[in-house]
């Protein structure tokens, strides 16, 4: 990740060109280790995200709003107190640093003007944010706190003098002369031991190009105008491998290149699409991980039952035993081990095991004791068995959304959801919690036909049972887990190629998205029904006709 000093020092200028004089109007912070800031500028309303994880801390512009927790957190409540209603009047960058500065001016409990300082330390796993009293140049708190347990150097808490992290004896590379640079040695750990403000891939850049003085003047010219063009490096499935403002030669030839308009724009892509620092991914890994352990776990019970089940079913022997030990009482003697009778039933030898410890009629009696309880357990196996079978669909589902999805609202859904069917404990919430709203996925078909799918099992129930009409038609990917999907038709035949795009869209949202010739159910909704007791999301129907075909979206129109 290419987050440096000349990245750091473009988005000073995009926040220099959108949020001077800016008043901050609202604060969120959607995780312990993010904040959101609604900032009003003349260019309109701007929401400003902050982050500090390691695997994606940075500061850029959003357009999303991200889901926020019940009750907001301390450091959130601390910000709203010190900046709501600030005006920002200074945004800097510290020297070559990785390091933005927000000054404000806020209005105190008296109603006179004091000067704070928010500041962005993006600095990978030591990233912090920290809000500074300019007056007296004490940090007032952080979003993380850094005690002398943690860094005997330099500590991080409320009360003490900021000071800034350490500086490395490196030439910045808005200050480094020409000569400088062009004294250095084509060797990229040389490179960026000597300048500062630069990633890696900047330093291997220096090491092969042969006019880098050019190169690096053309940097600092394109942030001093805003005309640089941030872009990122994506492989041949998508996923970016790096992202920048300057061309990086390295990348060129094996990557496609994306140019975006904006470096927020680039930013948010790549931190979207970037499977390592996916925030969705990161926030379902829980979920997920609870899901499939719940699942090894009724997985083994299955097996066990299996085998308890087909144990049961191969005892008639046990009654066989009892009847011809009953019938054949004279020829055992108390202390057998063993007795030979003839099985009345086909004319030959059968030996039957006894307990020395017991008479011969007290081992035909637990002969057929055992017979019983063998029969009691084929009912109650089979009964477990069905429970256990039930549980592992209803699941698979759960897992085959969290994995299809990117979408923090729809894994804070599922969440929901498991919480409410018992699976997992249910968050404390200081606050009652909102009524759920449906808010499926929606296509149209090449007929101009509507399509609904189902996000979650609780969703599918509402589409299903509530939403669709008995004429519309019902689609699910055939023993596969994956959603409802409702063709609204008013009652009309669909087209065959109407059909199969619906077919299509249901295969996708599937656990078979990523097969071939993946098999999809459908029939009329009159003959969908909800057992009772059901879990969510689990139906029977009836009269279906099954169709294999590709997964696939429809082409946005």
């Amino acid at each position: 990740m290419a987050f440096d000093g000349i990245i750091t020092c473009a988005m000073v200028k995009e926040l220099q060109d959108t949020i001077m004089l800016g008043k901050i109007e609202k604060v969120y912070q959607p995780e312990s280790d993010e904040l959101v800031f609604h900032i009003h500028t003349k260019q309109g309303n701007k929401k400003l995200y902050a982050s500090i994880n390691s695997a994606h801390s940075c500061l850029h512009f959003i357009e999303e709003n991200p889901i926020n927790p019940p009750a907001p957190l301390a450091f959130c409540m601390l910000l709203r107190k010190h900046l709501v209603g600030g005006r920002i009047v200074e945004v800097s960058q510290k020297d070559a640093e990785r390091i933005i500065e927000i000054s404000l001016e806020t209005l105190n409990e008296l109603g006179f003007t004091v000067s704070k300082k928010l500041i962005f330390e993006i600095m990978g796993k030591h990233s912090n944010i920290i809000l500074v009293d300019m007056t007296t140049g004490r940090i007032i708190d952080s979003i993380k706190r850094i005690s002398i347990d943690v860094n005997r150097v330099r500590q991080v808490l409320p009360g003490k003098e900021y000071v800034y992290p350490p500086a490395q004896d490196k030439i910045s590379f808005k200050e480094i002369s020409d000569e400088a640079l062009l004294e250095m040695a084509a060797n990229p750990k040389e490179i960026l031991s000597k300048v500062g403000g630069i990633s890696p891939a900047v330093a291997s850049e220096f090491s092969i190009n042969d006019d880098r003085v050019s190169w690096l003047s053309a940097q600092r010219s394109s942030i001093a105008s805003g005309t640089f063009i941030p872009h990122i490096y994506a492989d041949e499935k998508g996923v970016p491998q790096e992202f920048h403002i300057a061309s990086l030669s390295q990348y060129e030839e094996s990557t496609q290149r994306i140019d975006f308009e904006t470096l927020s724009q680039c930013l948010s892509y790549y931190f979207d699409h970037k499977q390592s620092s996916n925030r969705a991914r990161q926030k379902s890994h829980d979920l997920v991980k609870s899901v499939s352990s719940l699942l090894d776990k009724l997985y083994l019970k299955k097996q066990r039952l299996s085998e308890d089940l087909l144990k049961a079913e191969n005892s008639e022997n046990l009654r066989l035993y009892g009847e011809l030990l009953t019938a054949n009482m004279h020829l055992a003697k108390p202390g057998d081990a063993a007795v030979e009778v003839m099985n009345y039933y086909d004319g030959s030898t059968v030996k039957i095991p006894l307990d020395p410890r017991h008479s011969p009629s007290k081992n035909a009696q637990q002969y057929f004791k055992r017979y019983g309880k063998s029969k009691t357990a084929i009912k109650e196996k089979q009964v477990q068995l069905c429970e256990t079978d039930a549980d592992i669909q209803y699941l698979e589902s759960v897992l085959t959304y969290l994995n299809n999805t990117d979408s923090i609202e729809e894994i804070e859904a599922l969440r929901g959801e498991l919480s409410e069917t018992g699976y997992i404990k249910k968050r404390k919430s200081a606050f009652k919690e909102k009524k759920y709203k449906p808010q499926p996925h929606r296509y149209t078909l090449c007929d101009g036909s509507q399509v609904l799918v189902g996000r979650n099992n609780k969703e599918n129930d509402i589409l299903t049972l509530k939403t669709a009409s008995k004429t519309d038609l019902w689609l699910h990917t055939k023993d596969i887990p994956g959603s409802h999907v409702i063709v609204q038709t008013g009652g009309a035949a669909l087209s065959e190629e109407a059909l199969f795009e619906a077919a299509a869209i249901a295969a996708y949202h599937s656990k078979g998205r990523t097969s071939e010739n993946v098999p999809v159910d459908y029939v009329q909704v009159k003959y969908v029904k909800k057992p009772s007791g059901a879990k969510p999301g689990m139906v029977i129907f009836t009269n279906n006709r099954t169709l294999w075909v590709n997964p696939k979206l429809p082409e946005s129109k």
